[in-house]
């Protein structure tokens, strides 16, 4: 089960560029070591959780480049 009880602030990504071709996401911690997940341009409208274990393997691909066009 994934914790929806979010722990932390929602922080945009370092990565995250200017303008109005700004596509980027916020994350915060959730209780149970997992993220919560939302669109910064529409903070109010909703938010996906990941439990711990997705959330790593998420990262992981990322890092090992699995998600590049």
């Amino acid at each position: 089960m994934t914790s929806q009880q979010v722990d932390s602030p929602f922080a945009k990504s370092t990565f995250s560029g200017g303008g109005s071709a700004n596509e980027c996401m916020e994350v915060a911690h959730t209780a149970d070591g997992g993220r919560a997940v939302r669109d910064s341009k529409n903070p109010a409208g909703g938010l996906q959780f990941y439990g711990p274990g997705h959330w790593a393997a998420f990262i992981g691909g990322v890092k090992a480049g699995a998600f590049e066009g």
